[in-house]
This record gives C-alpha cells, sequence and structure tokens, in this order.
C-alpha cells in the first residue's frame, strides 16, 4: 500500500494505521472526506496488531463518566461495524459474543470480583456467579485446575471477542474502498506550521499538505507532542502474547485472571497473554515473561502441553499517566488533532474514538464530553 513520490494533498491526513488512525479513516471517508493515511511500517500492524482481542463488558445503565459512556458506545458499535465490515469487504472479523469467565485464585482476586460487583449492578451488567459444577459442566478442559485451586468463578455473557488482524485487514480495505490513500513505510518527522495553523507534516523526506492532521501513532505519540512543547502521560509498556493450535477449541469462553487471558478462537487457535513491562520502546519477547505466561497458561489448561506453540510475539500499549486516552485538538495549533494513549483499550474503544473525533473535525457537538481527555490537561 505505497504510493508515488511527491506531494500529496488530502483533506485530513492521519499519523498511524494502527486501529485508531485507521478506525478513524473509515469514519471520515464514510462521511465524504479525503483522506490520507501514512506510517512508518506496514499498514495496521503495531499494538493493535498484537492485542488478543477482548472486549469486555461496558454499562449498559447509569455511566456518568465519559470514559465509561466512551466505552459503552464503542461496545454497541463493534457490532455493528463487524456486520458492516463483513458487508463492505467480504472479511469476517471474527466478532461474536463469547461471554467472559472471571477466575479467582487468591483471597485478594475474590475480594476484587466481589466488590466489582457492586459496579456490574450499579451499571447493569449481566453476570453470574458459577459453583465448581457449573464450571466443570460448561468448560470441562478447566475441571482439574479448578478442584486445585479455584476459590470463585464469575461469568459475563457480554464479553466479546474479534480477532485482531483480520478487524484491521477488513478497516484497511474498507479505507481503500472509500479512497483513502495509504502511505507505508514513510516515518513522520515533522509538522508543518504556518501563524500557528498546521498545513500538513513532512515524512520519509516528503511533504504532505493537509487541512487537519490527526496523530494516531499510540506509545509513539509521546515524543511527537513532546517536540511540539507538551509534556504528556503517554508511555509505552510492553505486552508478550502466545498463540497455541489445538486441533479443535479447547475453551468457549475467554478466561481472566487478573490481566492474564486465555481467548479461544474458533479454528481451535488459543491465545495466551500478557504481562505488562515498562521497557521503554523495546517490541520484543524476552525468554522469562515466554515462561511466565507459558507456565500460567498451561496451568490452567494442562491440554495446552499437547498443543505445539506456533507463536510469539510482543507490543507496546500507550499506557497514560492517569489512565484516559489523550483525544482532541493540540492546544495552540490550529486543526492538530491526537487520538493515543488508550493502553489495553485501544481496540475496544477505536469505534467511538473515531466517531467523537470524526466530529470534531466537522465542528459538531460531542456526543460525549471529551474535555477530561484533553492535550494539556
Amino acid at each position: 500500500m505505497g504510493s508515488h513520490r511527491g506531494d500529496s494533498n488530502a483533506e485530513v491526513l492521519i499519523i498511524g494505521s494502527g486501529v485508531v488512525g485507521l478506525s478513524l479513516a473509515w469514519e471520515l471517508a464514510g462521511r465524504g472526506r479525503s483522506v490520507a493515511v501514512i506510517d512508518s511500517g506496514e499498514i495496521g500492524r503495531g499494538a493493535s496488531w498484537a492485542g488478543a482481542g477482548i472486549l469486555p463488558p461496558t454499562p449498559n445503565t447509569g455511566a456518568i463518566d465519559p470514559y465509561e459512556q466512551m466505552r459503552a458506545m464503542s461496545h454497541e458499535l463493534h457490532r455493528e461495524w463487524a456486520e458492516r465490515l463483513r458487508r463492505d469487504t467480504g472479511i469476517d472479523t471474527g466478532y461474536h459474543r463469547c461471554g467472559g469467565l472471571y477466575l479467582a485464585t487468591t483471597a485478594g482476586e475474590v475480594a476484587t470480583l466481589a466488590a466489582n460487583r457492586l459496579w456490574w449492578d450499579e451499571h447493569g451488567i449481566e453476570y453470574e456467579a458459577w459453583t465448581m459444577e457449573d464450571l466443570v459442566q460448561r468448560e470441562p478442559n478447566l475441571g482439574d485446575f479448578a478442584s486445585q485451586h479455584l476459590k470463585s468463578a464469575w461469568f459475563l455473557p457480554d464479553e466479546c471477542q474479534l480477532r485482531n488482524p483480520r478487524h484491521l485487514k477488513a478497516l484497511a480495505m474498507a479505507c481503500s474502498q472509500l479512497g483513502v490513500k495509504f502511505h507505508s513505510h514513510c516515518p513522520f518527522e515533522t509538522v508543518l506550521q504556518e501563524q500557528g495553523r498546521v498545513t500538513g507534516v513532512t515524512a520519509n523526506g516528503r511533504n504532505f499538505t493537509a487541512q487537519q492532521v490527526c496523530i494516531c501513532t499510540g506509545a509513539w505519540a509521546r515524543g511527537t507532542l513532546e517536540r511540539l512543547g507538551f509534556d504528556n502521560g503517554i508511555m509505552p509498556v510492553r505486552g508478550q502474547m502466545l498463540l497455541y493450535a489445538s486441533p479443535q477449541p479447547l475453551l468457549q469462553h475467554v478466561v481472566n485472571e487478573g490481566h492474564r487471558y486465555l481467548v479461544p478462537r474458533d479454528d481451535g487457535m488459543l491465545l495466551a497473554g500478557s504481562v505488562e513491562e515498562e521497557v521503554g520502546y523495546v517490541v520484543e519477547t524476552t525468554e522469562v515473561a515466554v515462561t511466565q505466561i507459558r507456565s500460567w497458561a498451561e496451568a490452567v489448561l494442562p491440554q495446552l502441553r499437547q498443543c505445539s506453540l506456533k507463536n510469539s510475539w510482543a507490543g507496546l500499549r500507550p499506557g497514560s499517566y492517569d489512565g484516559f486516552p489523550y483525544i482532541g485538538g493540540v492546544p495552540g495549533i490550529e486543526n492538530l488533532y491526537v487520538a493515543a494513549g488508550h493502553f489495553r483499550s485501544g481496540l475496544h474503544l477505536s469505534c467511538a474514538t473515531a466517531v467523537l473525533l470524526a466530529d470534531m473535525l466537522e465542528g459538531k457537538k460531542s456526543q460525549i464530553d471529551i474535555h477530561p481527555f484533553r492535550v494539556g490537561r
């Protein structure tokens, strides 16, 4: 998805082709805007590609907090987008409502999940307490682990999943069909400004002119904002993941224990993750983390010991100091915008982020108060 050399013009230029950048491009192109996307690497790779695709349940009622409102909005949009992407591109993104199982094996985890019940009740999130019998009946392969270690189990039916690489491929194809221009292997260099107004960017030695520019580069947005004079709390947090292959699915539901998870795919593939490491911009797996994830996954699901380990990889989640993403205009520079810092929830929040930022670019009133997500907060 490269392009010819020379100046490139678009109404909106998006820097970064992760799930946030591609979602914004698709949303804007669907509204009739001309859009170009540049990326220093392949289109649709990075942290978005590396994720597990878990879409946890969101509030159905009583969400006052803008972050929770955004999660709820995005959760609903994912269902619609999966259908639209399948219709427009023929790609099945693997979206389905599989349900999520939350296990506690320590007193601390028991207390955390018990406290979560209050929050689930308050926000209308459906849940069930599972007995050992329920668990063994619904997920027989967890029986050995449960009998030895389990202290409590909760099932949340509205947990969904999708397959990140397929979702990104579908978004890229849908964008292309709407005329979005992609420029891959095109490292961003500087923002071009005139009198406090952005006119475009330079990337890979070329000028790209645009009426509006959006920075959607995940963990790498930190440096871009710093060079523009904005201290920000974006920081890279490395995650690592394993992919197992089984002749048939070993689980029906996503299994969560603390920050660790098992995500079964319909074709017998199974993802196991993850860790949280602050190691700067180092995107590589480590023997220590792979061993750690593998020993946990194979303790929970002993059948994995007989399965082949197909692959392992790392990605950098864009953390932020307060857990909120940065979404909105860059102060003092007219028509320069940012959407980054979504931490573990980039995929989940991508649909709502795209709609809210597209509204802002078009001068429309926002459906959600995005002031808490502002740059320079």
